[in-house]
């Protein structure tokens, strides 16, 4: 089990939907692009979603060949998301795409391959492959 994370969001006047994030000791801005309201002030929440499973995704990749003593240089994750319908489904299903790109010399063709095979085993894809409880509850100021 892993350790709890804490974030605190709150709104910071710059935009209708502008917000302030401090999570683990850090601040970034988020915020609506000006075609959804807007200013554009720091990411949307399905920016920092695709950047979380980028993020994760060569972190996974990055411990698994360190465990495994390859020669990886480098791990690079493009994430692209976007709703798309799907027949038979009532709402536009949520579409991540994950483009990774391992660079390494020496690594040979089963090591790259395993590495991409890794690669959707990180624990945020898992997350977001899974159902996870949401619970939400009021609390006063």
């Amino acid at each position: 089990m892993s350790a709890k994370t804490h974030a605190h969001v709150r709104e910071n006047g710059e935009s209708p939907y502008a917000v302030t994030i401090d999570v683990s000791g850090f601040r970034i801005k988020g915020d609506e692009p000006v075609s959804f309201g807007g200013n554009d002030t720091g990411p949307s929440p399905y920016d920092l979603l695709a950047a979380a499973l980028g993020e994760c995704t060569a972190i996974t990749i990055r411990l698994y060949a360190e465990q495994q003593n390859w020669p990886l240089e480098e791990v690079e994750v493009l994430v692209d998301f976007h709703k798309e319908r799907r027949e038979g489904a009532p709402y536009p299903v949520d579409v991540f795409e994950k483009h990774v790109i391992v660079r390494g010399a020496d690594l040979t063709e089963e090591q790259r391959a395993k590495l991409i095979d890794v690669s959707a085993k990180s624990p945020l894809h898992r997350t977001l492959e899974n159902t996870p409880i949401i619970k939400t509850d009021e609390r006063s100021p």
